[in-house]
């Protein structure tokens, strides 16, 4: 796929089929998630947990609920659910945001290049920072806490529609 139609075809997917994606699949997403832009070039301040066990998406799931209600779905069924970490700077207060979206774009971007969906996850980080279970689960190195995530898999709609690339964020130039 050409890069701007690959750009115009990503979406966020909120509906998954419970098809897991091949390990092709994900080492090509991966790949892209580590060709990401670091603060500093700093690529020992970021980690990345791949999540594809069912009972361990149930606990996120379930421990969601108790925050965000009980009908939270908050992985959308998603069959693999990658956790970005960071280590705090504190020359550079949220750096670790920062890369953790690099990364998460390229990954999104290298996943609707294979036509698979995915989703860019925030809130449901907060639930697996306050429960001290599953933050345990995620076996993280010492100093890492989870920033953001992604949810990928196949869709349960086709990803066949283009959105029109045009400019939706107000902009200014200055010459």
């Amino acid at each position: 796929m050409e890069f701007m139609k690959t750009i115009a075809m990503r979406k966020s997917t909120r509906s998954y089929k419970t098809e897991q994606i091949s390990d092709e699949q994900l080492n090509t997403i991966i790949n892209a998630g580590c060709a990401a832009p670091v603060g500093l070039g700093a690529y020992d301040t970021v980690h990345l947990t791949i999540i594809q066990n069912r009972g361990l998406l149930d606990k996120i799931t379930k421990s969601s609920a108790k925050v965000f209600g009980p009908n939270a779905n908050p992985l959308y069924g998603a069959p693999t659910f990658i956790v970005i970490s960071g280590k705090p700077n504190n020359s550079l207060p949220n750096i670790e945001l920062a890369d953790a979206a690099c990364i998460i774009e390229n990954m999104a971007l290298a996943a609707a290049d294979m036509g698979l969906g995915s989703v860019y996850l925030f809130g449901v980080i907060s639930v697996l920072n306050k429960d001290k279970e599953l933050l345990k689960e995620l076996n993280l190195p010492d100093g890492f806490a989870p920033v953001s995530g992604i949810a990928i898999g196949y869709s349960t709609e086709p990803i066949t529609k283009e959105k029109e690339l045009k400019q939706t964020i107000k902009t200014n130039t200055i010459k």
